[in-house]
């Protein structure tokens, strides 16, 4: 490999040993963006930050391919412009050198790696390794203006506009100060200018270098460029550091700092309640590649550890669709929840054309495979079982990492695959939430929910059943093995791979029956009782809407059948879940890394198990910013741009609803509670609060349970709850569902219940209305 290429002929291979700097001004040349032509010397032409004297001959003979007379020779230290550092200014830079004292630039800058202040800046940003530089030598421009842009405003993080200043002369009298900055934005739809009127003739050539850059970098970018005559030229380019979301080296991730957006954690937080493991995020995010429905953007986010949806992206989806704001929000409050009034919803500027041209083909790649899902459902919801059992049975037997490998890419990955798209495209509840918003106008909230109170039709849901079969075990109709087979995989973390399931606890089957009979509250006395409330409620719509009761029906029946498939499919791939944690217990063990095997990456297993090592030394920082993350309180239900979880904890201000800067505080009844209308009926008793479903053994039968979120998981609990409040959820929510199931009154999506109430508080629940009272 030579020591020096010209920006037109850099390899590949040798792209990681040009540094920042050098790799991104040759893929940008390369890729046809007017940039300053030049060369750079790579890493491997030093030791000790000295050229050694083979480099020598490479240099000249890219000197020599460079006309003019006068240069600009500049540091590409390999850790320098990256997506965690910049050293901007910390390196130096040498400007209007003569070709006769390129050389001894060249030195110069490289020396400037041991600098003191180059030393300080490592240590500050905890890079303790000496720095491997690079040099880039590039034709001086004579800039008669100069300036930066940032392609989304570093401070708040919105991609609305791209925002930049500029000087009149050298860009370095910009950085010192020297002289006058003039600020200016771009709108990012349709590049619109909106700034100091010379600069007119070249800002849309600047916009739409940022733009092709961003598609050549794939993130936000720090732009400087120059203006030599009449000629715009990019003289550098790196991310914004500021909007770095993800490390994956460390998994240090909040993705709330890249866009100005509204995050909510209904929905997908009761789903993955959990932080979650490096693997689980991992697989989140692999399945969200999957789903795709906006190109360049993620359904959903990992904020510290815990999983978001992107609610920014859904009512902007449904704005270029032709609904108006209110009306989106509408449409996604019986799955999302309410968004409060004082809080705005950032709208992306998406380019309509552009986006519903790609949405089209999205959607039409996935009514495909919703289509082809339907086909295959029920082939899988018959053959996931024994699926579930036997390879667990493989799993046991395995015993080195070629067996472990083709279990891995033969059997478990393309079956997880699989199950996925036939859940995600098979088991939507957009039906359900069209069908109970028509019926809460038509009747009213209480009756909507009294007829939305038994999905369960002929059998049981599938996320009743772990409930009702423990009454059967202690009957004798089912062996504690089949009831283990059957339902060991529903959890309270059913969806996080870190954590035990209950089929793998020998005394789980045991605490649960001895939890039923303590309570000596039969579930299935519960579900005949609300049963008969349901039969009342049709009775009261025929009576209302007598030309309506066929449609009734044929709604009622349609739905539960949905709903039930929808319920089978999530236990079904819940298994593949649980099949997946043995298999990576099994990689551990084999392997010696034991559970660090959860703080890689999904991506980063099957290569693990070809031999592929480097990321073994990455593990421990991965786990001890996995940790740090455990030790947080839950974050906000909705989070509103860039959150810093440390500042929101010692805030006087916290709140558990919602996190917005610009919000102004609603006025509140201080004994008043609102949420959503989850379960018909009114109760009065003490509530207990439970942060965790780990402190599920103080609760007492009668109390009003209050929580967070509750999940399948949960569902235990419910028989001995003389009500539920919750502070995430919406109509459609779990808690919902299962307490309009059982007939126990429910207020959900509260968002601040748990940090309002205090155990021991006597309330008025009304579930019928969705309002918590205090009394006393």
């Amino acid at each position: 490999m030579k020591l020096a290429y010209s920006f037109s002929d850099i390899t590949n291979d040798s792209l990681g040993f040009a540094g920042g700097k050098g790799s991104s001004l040759c893929r940008m040349y390369n890729a046809g963006i007017a940039v300053p032509n030049g060369f750079v010397i790579l890493s491997t032409a030093f030791e000790n930050n000295e050229l050694k004297t083979e480099a020598y001959s490479d240099i000249e003979k890219c000197l020599e391919m460079l006309p003019g007379s006068t240069f600009a020779v500049r540091s590409s230290a390999l850790s320098e412009d990256s997506a965690k550092t910049s050293f901007a200014g910390e390196f130096e830079s040498v400007l209007n050198v003569a070709r006769a004292d390129v050389f001894s630039a060249i030195e110069t800058v490289a020396a400037s790696a041991k600098s003191e202040r180059v030393s300080e800046y490592s240590k500050v940003h905890g890079i303790n390794h000496g720095h491997k530089i690079a040099v880039v030598v590039q034709i001086l421009i004579k800039a008669k203006m100069a300036g930066v842009l940032f392609s989304a405003d570093p401070i708040t993080g919105s991609h609305i506009n791209m925002v930049g200043n500029l000087v009149f002369g050298a860009g370095e009298q910009l950085v010192s100060g020297e002289k006058n900055a003039y600020p200016f934005t771009i709108k990012r739809i349709g590049g619109r200018y909106q700034g100091d009127k010379s600069f007119v003739p070249y800002a849309k050539a600047l916009y739409k270098a940022a733009l092709r850059a961003e598609e050549i970098f794939g993130c936000k970018l720090d732009i400087e460029w120059v203006i030599e005559g009449e000629k715009l030229y990019i003289v550098q380019a790196r991310p914004i550091t500021t909007l770095q979301t993800i490390d994956y080296d460390t998994y240090e991730i909040n993705q709330s700092l890249d866009t100005d957006a509204l995050w909510s954690s209904n929905n997908v937080g009761e789903a993955v309640p959990d932080v979650m493991s490096p693997f689980t995020w991992s697989l989140l995010h692999e399945m969200d590649l999957e789903c795709q429905k906006v190109p360049g953007f993620y359904m959903f986010g990992n904020i510290c550890g815990r999983t978001y949806s992107n609610i920014s992206i859904m009512i902007s989806s449904l704005k270029v669709l032709g609904h108006n704001v209110p009306k989106a929000k509408e449409l996604i409050s019986d799955i999302f929840g309410y968004i409060p009034e004082n809080i705005e919803v950032p709208i992306y500027p998406f380019r309509t054309p552009q986006l519903i041209k790609e949405m089209f083909l999205r959607s039409k790649k996935s009514l495909k495979r919703m289509k082809d899902s339907k086909k295959q459902k029920n082939y899988y919801l018959e053959y996931t079982p024994v699926w579930y059992v036997k390879t667990l049975k493989s799993i046991e037997d395995a015993n080195t990492k070629q067996d472990l490998y083709k279990l891995w890419t033969s059997d478990v990955w393309p079956f997880l695959s699989a199950l996925w798209n036939i859940w995600f495209g098979g088991a939507g509840s957009a039906t359900l939430a069209t069908f109970r918003k028509k019926l809460a106008r038509m009747a009213g909230e209480e009756l909507a929910n009294l007829l939305c109170s038994n999905f369960s039709g002929e059998q049981a849901l599938v996320s009743m059943k772990p409930l009702l079969a423990i009454e059967q075990v202690i009957n004798g109709n089912l062996t504690r093995e089949k009831y283990l087979e059957l339902y060991g995989h529903r959890s309270p973390h059913e969806f996080e791979v870190y954590y035990k399931y209950p089929g793998d606890d020998p005394s789980f089957i045991d605490n649960q029956i001895k939890e039923y009979k303590n309570t000596n509250v039969s579930p299935s006395e519960l579900m005949k009782k609300q049963q008969s409330e349901f039969m009342k409620a049709k009775r009261l719509f025929a009576q209302k809407f007598p030309a309506k009761q066929k449609w009734l029906e044929k709604k009622l029946e349609t739905l539960s059948k949905d709903a039930n498939t929808r319920e089978s499919l999530r236990s079904e791939f819940v298994k593949v879940f649980r099949v997946m944690r043995h298999l990576l217990l099994k990689i551990g063990s084999v392997t010696g890394i034991g559970d660090d095997i959860f703080m890689m990456y999904c991506f980063e297993v099957p290569k693990f198990l070809q031999d592929d090592i480097e990321m073994l030394d990455k593990l421990p920082k991965r786990r001890k910013n996995f940790e740090e993350y455990q030790k947080f309180p839950v974050f906000p239900q909705l989070i509103r741009g860039r959150f810093n979880p440390r500042e929101w904890i010692n805030s006087k201000d916290r709140r558990q609803d919602y996190y917005d800067p610009n919000a102004q505080a609603p006025a509140m009844d201080e004994n008043t509670i609102k949420g959503f209308a989850g379960a018909p009926g009114t109760v009065e008793g003490r509530v207990h609060i439970l942060h965790s479903f780990d402190e599920a053994k103080d609760f007492q039968k009668g109390e009003i349970l209050v929580t967070t979120m509750t999940n399948i998981g949960w569902t235990p609990l419910f028989p001995k709850a003389a009500a539920i409040i919750t502070d995430l959820g919406a109509p459609l929510s779990h808690a919902a569902i299962v307490a309009r199931e059982l007939g126990i009154p429910a207020v959900v999506g509260c968002g601040i219940a748990t940090t309002e109430l205090k155990t021991g508080d006597l309330v008025i629940v009304n579930g019928s209305i969705g309002v918590v009272t205090k009394k006393g």
